[in-house]
């Protein structure tokens, strides 16, 4: 699965490169991704020295060397093994002011805007992490979020963290518009403990208390699925093993 979703990806990376000779490119993390990525970061014929990188989403109040970081989360399962990328943008959870921190790489991403954005979809439907009820409204590239239960509950049943109460509350997120306007999506979406959440995203309506309901409507999303984490779909799909 992740096989799959990462030559899709680096299909549309090396589209963009040859067509613009820049290609803005959104990562995701967790432990969704890791098999996604160990792939793309394999990938030849990418002329990564053109990416320009952003990311999905970071936890407020912890450093760039934490355990659970994003930014190091990335540093270490993606730039260390591609190597010299155009740009690195990366937003900084530990900043002294969040909001304006959303403002900052907000800026950064609507100047250049998304060719490629690697997404995954949470236990509870989340989408980046817009937990439900998630803000279809705000035209924002990036909010201050407020994390709910199972969401950090998730996040502590995958290891990042020790406690539950270690878990922050908030986070910077991409919002769902923005994620919205990237060209192309690629979704990977492993695991038995997803499936619920894939069905309603896939097959149930198009609603906030889903955010990844959404996906439904974005003209080049491509979401790639395993056997577990399609095991409760009632349509016909292609399921990557």
């Amino acid at each position: 699965m992740g096989e799959a979703a990462a030559k899709h990806a680096a299909r549309l990376i090396a589209e963009a490169l040859a067509e613009r000779g820049e290609a803005v490119v959104v990562l995701a993390t967790g432990t969704s991704q890791f098999e996604t990525l160990v792939s793309l970061t394999s990938s030849s014929g990418v002329g990564w020295e053109g990416v320009v990188l952003f990311h999905l989403d970071e936890y407020i109040g912890i450093g760039a060397d934490h355990p659970a970081s994003f930014r190091k989360y990335l540093r270490e399962r993606f730039v260390s093994r591609v190597g010299t990328l155009k740009e690195i943008n990366f937003i900084e959870g530990d900043c002294e002011d969040p909001r304006a921190e959303c403002g900052r790489i907000g800026a950064l991403i609507t100047r250049r805007g998304v060719d490629v954005a690697l997404v995954g979809i949470g236990m509870n439907g989340h989408l980046a992490f817009n937990d439900p009820p998630a803000n279809f409204e705000s035209e924002n590239p990036y909010l201050v979020v407020e994390l709910d239960e199972k969401c950090r509950r998730q996040q502590l049943d995958e290891g990042w963290f020790e406690r539950f109460e270690d878990v922050p509350r908030r986070a910077i997120s991409m919002s769902i518009r923005q994620i919205m306007k990237s060209r192309s999506i690629v979704a990977s979406v492993p695991e038995a403990r997803k499936a619920v959440a894939v069905k309603s995203a896939l097959e149930g309506p198009v609603t906030p208390l889903c955010p990844a309901s959404i996906l439904q409507e974005h003209p080049r999303c491509s979401l790639f699925l395993d056997t577990e984490s399609a095991a409760l779909l009632s349509g016909t799909y292609h399921v990557e093993r």
